[in-house]
């Protein structure tokens, strides 16, 4: 059963464009934290990464899932968050050396790559982006993507406190052409509620981000404007691992490397990076796989 503490919510301005996302992230953080030993500052990072993958997943009609995934030749390796459309997600994070507590996500960073993709489950087209690390936080990045890359106005307000992670999303949605024609007179009002909202959002702290109810939150910034709050959507940790899709990524690998590694080590040893699950397999399992390989090149099917 999902925590209830853990929570996305979904809300509009009423007769406006404007539509916005709010998400605590308690439970979920602290499973994904236990299943490694991260420093503060990556720590910090991954509760924010967390909270943006919920964010943006809302604002999505996909059945799927979204990955964010920073890539470095710095001391941080990988970061990456996997959140579906149905909010389960799981987060990891990869490094080398020391890393001191202190150290900010960027000042770990080097020669980075922020990349965003979407993989669908129904049988879509998947899609990769690429994002520019413009900026020096998380939102600001998300923002400028989203803006050039998908023509979209959106805020983004992100914090963690190693323990919670939280998030505030607002987007301006375009309208098509049959909309400005039917709506030209409040094409003005729009832009003004847009700036107006977006003004009274900068005026959030971490603490009440983190620690408020999304009524009272909504309350306080928004105290004049007319808003709809949708039910709440639960977000858990999850994890897709399984042995039957590390037996396929072993067979990936081909007879002869698996035969190597089983002449030198007498099995094959695999730990899922986000759950820390552990997978085994010893010469017999090992030889079933191969088997199965054999069998299905053997018998290919035909469509």
């Amino acid at each position: 059963m999902k925590n209830k503490l853990d929570t996305l919510q979904r809300f509009v301005f009423e007769n406006t464009p404007v539509r916005g996302n709010l998400v605590n992230l308690t439970s979920t953080l602290q499973l994904a934290l236990n299943k490694q030993h991260l420093p503060a500052g990556l720590k910090r990072a991954l509760g924010e990464l967390m909270a943006a993958s919920a964010l943006l997943t809302a604002t999505l009609k996909m059945n799927g899932s979204l990955v964010l995934q920073i890539q470095s030749k710095g001391a941080l390796k990988l970061l990456v968050v996997e959140c579906s459309s149905d909010f389960g997600i799981r987060a990891t994070a990869k490094w080398t050396g020391d890393v001191d507590d202190q150290q900010s996500l960027f000042e770990l960073i080097e020669h980075g790559q922020f990349m965003i993709t979407l993989d669908p489950k129904d049988g879509g087209q998947a899609y990769q982006g690429i994002v520019a690390l413009e900026g020096d936080n998380i939102s600001t990045i998300l923002e400028n993507y989203m803006l050039r890359s998908e023509q979209i106005d959106t805020r983004i307000w992100l914090c963690c406190d190693g323990h919670s992670a939280a998030g505030m999303l607002l987007q301006k949605l375009p309208e098509t052409m049959n909309q400005v024609t039917q709506r030209q007179d409040l094409t003005e009002q729009d832009s003004d509620t847009w700036n107006r909202v977006g003004h009274l959002a900068s005026t959030i702290t971490d603490d009440e981000l983190l620690h408020l109810p999304t009524e009272t939150l909504l309350k306080r910034l928004f105290n004049e404007e007319d808003i709809r709050l949708f039910d709440a959507s639960h977000i858990a940790f999850f994890c897709s691992c399984s042995r039957d899709s590390v037996a396929n990524m072993l067979r990936m690998l081909g007879n002869d490397e698996l035969s190597s590694i089983i002449e030198e080590h007498g099995h094959i040893e695999v730990n899922c990076d986000f759950c820390n699950a552990h997978y085994s397999f010893d010469k017999v399992d090992t030889a079933q796989l191969l088997m199965s390989e054999v069998s299905a090149k053997a018998n290919p099917k035909i469509h």
